[in-house]
């Protein structure tokens, strides 16, 4: 496999106060073409600050490569779905906001942007929705709708911060089915975020842990076989890695 992402030495220090910390300190990493990365990591240990200086929305020390160019600043090859619903222009009926990103680099092409717009409803499950506005979806629905948009953009990778957290548990693994069927169909590379283990070992085929100290304390393959379930073989010993080496940090922050 090719090597899409490297991460070497990354440090992240906000510098808000005299005595202010790296957030992150000296973390690397390297993701291939095609993984799907769970990070899980107490709060307040860099996971959302990581994938936004992947992203580009943050400076950083050390070196960000993606397909061998270093990142500098936001670009299409990396798009981010984030916890937070509202990542739609609530103006724009759904089809509309997946064409505005596509517009606002350089397709005007009406029919390909009819093409594209629903290729990707289809893709996520929405066909049908293309002349709804967000607030006639629901939470899930809007989750996908920016997930389409993002890939609309033919991205080469998908970073996302908890987008299933604050949806109910039903619908949660619903998405989480969609996503993996989705990231299988498009051969997607997705770096994910989440507090969730159950969530990290259903969809990883890597599992990384961050210390509290911004560092990966754990990077190991998930050969656990999908779908995943509490049942599933192996599961329990996975399960527990990660459980006990999460409560060892939470404790150490007390």
């Amino acid at each position: 496999m090719s090597k899409l992402l490297e991460v070497k030495n990354l440090v992240k220090n906000y510098h808000d106060a005299p005595d202010s910390r790296n957030i992150i300190d000296g973390l690397e990493l390297t993701v291939n073409q095609g993984d799907f990365v769970c990070i899980l990591g107490p709060s307040g240990c860099g996971k959302t600050t990581l994938i936004r200086c992947i992203a580009g929305f943050e400076s950083y020390e050390g070196d960000i490569l993606v397909a061998g160019k270093r990142v500098e600043e936001p670009g299409i090859d990396r798009i981010m779905v984030f916890q937070n619903f509202d990542q739609l222009f609530p103006w724009k009926t759904v089809k509309k906001n997946i064409q505005y990103p596509l517009k606002v680099n350089g397709m005007s092409d009406k029919e390909k942007l009819e093409k594209i717009a629903q290729e990707h409803l289809e893709l996520v499950g929405l066909g049908d929705k293309g002349d709804l506005y967000p607030h006639q979806l629901s939470g899930g629905m809007k989750q996908r709708v920016a997930i389409a948009k993002g890939l609309a953009l033919n991205p080469k990778m998908i970073l996302m911060d908890e987008p299933f957290a604050s949806l109910d548990a039903m619908t949660r693994n619903k998405l989480q089915e969609e996503l993996l069927r989705i990231k299988e169909k498009e051969n997607a590379t997705v770096i994910f975020i989440t507090h969730n283990i159950q969530e990290a070992l259903a969809l990883g085929n890597r599992v990384l842990l961050m210390s509290k100290n911004g560092e990966i304390k754990i990077d190991i393959e998930n050969t656990i076989p999908k779908p995943v379930t509490p049942a599933s073989e192996g599961y329990g010993e996975m399960w527990k890695l990660f459980h006990d080496a999460l409560w060892e940090e939470n404790e150490g922050t007390k």
